[in-house]
């Protein structure tokens, strides 16, 4: 092979992998996934928007992994970045209030779960929120995946938006998030026949189901179909009825996929009325 042409495939190679790479950096929503001077290119073309995931480090029942709200609330974030266009997602905020740990409570009485203070988890928002301004993100948007540190969330956000008054950004934590994935999916399954016992409130029907859509591999399905009810009480004795509940997953799987939609549409549609009432551009 000659030299000319040696130099010309090297060339074509080159060439190649820039376009690979900026396209890979073109698709990704994922801020983790940028370089930096991709990021501050995608900020400086409009991409103003970062929506923050909130998920928790947590028991969930002997056949739900730990970190079902991570995926969870990675997954919906992903969808509704992409839906708007102009947004990036931040890394997944996996340490949260999850009960005392001297003695333990809640859900700290389990393997596992991972807990920290509520000053702790509303300063460490405030500060990602505060790392995104200075950066030039102008709509910080927080999804938080459970409903035990919302109120967290809205005194950060209140917070924030007080100290940002004379700035050009904003905060938000849209209610309309979290309200789909309790309230909103349950009422689906009710439709479907569903009992309250059996749809639950923790590790049940709705948990499990949602999480099968995004991560099945997060779902231990052998122990879900193979242990006893009887069983299942015993390993889990405070939630074991959400747990029977949740063996009855046959359809949920597709309702699951109704859940993901709404999540979408919620988001967007918060985003879309906070940005027309604030004056903020999106």
């Amino acid at each position: 092979m000659s030299l000319v042409l040696k130099r010309f495939l090297a060339s074509l190679f080159f060439f190649a992998g820039i376009q690979m790479a900026c396209a890979q950096a073109s698709r990704t929503v994922l801020l983790e996934n940028l370089t930096w001077t991709e990021l501050r290119d995608q900020i400086q073309a409009g991409k103003t928007v970062i929506i923050i995931p909130i998920g928790g480090t947590e028991q969930s029942g002997p056949y739900v992994a730990l970190g079902k709200h991570n995926a969870r609330a990675l997954a919906l974030s992903q969808k509704i970045a992409l839906g708007l266009g102009n947004a990036l997602v931040a890394p997944v905020i996996a340490y949260v209030p999850e009960g005392g740990y001297n003695p333990p409570t809640s859900h700290m009485r389990f393997p596992g779960t991972i807990t920290i203070p509520d000053d702790v988890f509303e300063k460490t928002l405030e500060s990602a929120a505060n790392s995104f301004r200075v950066h030039g993100f102008r709509t910080i948007v927080f999804l938080g995946d459970h409903g035990g540190y919302q109120n967290d969330v809205n005194r950060a956000v209140a917070r924030l938006n007080k100290a940002w008054t004379k700035l050009p950004a904003r905060a938000f934590a849209p209610p309309e998030y979290y309200q789909a994935s309790s309230q909103g999916f349950a009422q689906i399954l009710r439709e479907h026949g569903y009992r309250n016992d059996e749809i639950g409130t923790h590790a049940g029907l709705a948990d499990t189901s949602l999480l099968m859509a995004v991560a099945p591999q997060m779902v231990r399905q052998d122990l879900r179909s193979d242990l006893p009810h009887a069983d299942l009480l015993k390993v889990y004795p405070l939630e074991g009825w959400q747990i029977v509940g949740g063996q009855m997953l046959t359809p949920a799987i597709l309702l699951s996929l109704l859940l993901w939609v709404t999540a979408l549409a919620a988001g967007w549609a918060l985003l879309s009325g906070a940005g027309a009432n604030s004056g903020v551009s999106f």
